[in-house]
C-alpha cells in the first residue's frame, strides 16, 4: 500500500501526538534561558541573550533533528562532554529572537509543558515580549 505522505521527520507535524512528544521531551531535557552579559559594544554596556536549547548525546541526533523539523528553525551545535572529551554532545539551539517569538513561544503556548518547566517558559516568554 503506498501513500502520498512521506514517512520522514519532515512529516512529524502532521502526525497526531508529535506535539505531545515534543512537550514531553522538552519537559525532561529542554532549557529556556535568559542571560544578561557585559558587552561594551551595546549602548548600556550590557546585552540580554535568550536561548531555547536541548542537549543530547550523539546517538540521540534523530530526536534533535526532529525538533529542528518541528520548529523549522535553530541549529545543531557539536560539543564535547566536559568529563569525557571523546563523547560528542549535540545541542539544538534557537537564539534568534524572531524564531523564538514566532515559532517556539506559540508552540509551547498551544502545547503547554506539564512540569515546573512551564513556569520557566512563562517567564522566558514574558521577557522576550518585553524586549
Amino acid at each position: 500500500m503506498s501513500s502520498d505522505n512521506p514517512a520522514g521527520a519532515a512529516n512529524q507535524q502532521e502526525r497526531p501526538g508529535a506535539e505531545q512528544w515534543v512537550v514531553g521531551f522538552v519537559d525532561g531535557e529542554g532549557c529556556f534561558s535568559i542571560s544578561v552579559v557585559r558587552n561594551p559594544g551595546c549602548r548600556l554596556g550590557w546585552q540580554v541573550q535568550h536561548e531555547f536549547a536541548v542537549t543530547q548525546a550523539e546517538p540521540s541526533r534523530p530526536a534533535l533533528e526532529l525538533l529542528q523539523e518541528v520548529f523549522r528553525c535553530g541549529r545543531m551545535i557539536e560539543q564535547y562532554r566536559p568529563v569525557d572529551h571523546r563523547q560528542v554532545l549535540l545541542r539544538f539551539s534557537v537564539k534568534r529572537r524572531d524564531d523564538l517569538v514566532e515559532r517556539v513561544v506559540p508552540f509551547f503556548e498551544a502545547n503547554p509543558l506539564r512540569t515546573a518547566k512551564q513556569f520557566d517558559f512563562v517567564r522566558f516568554a514574558n521577557v522576550l515580549r518585553c524586549m
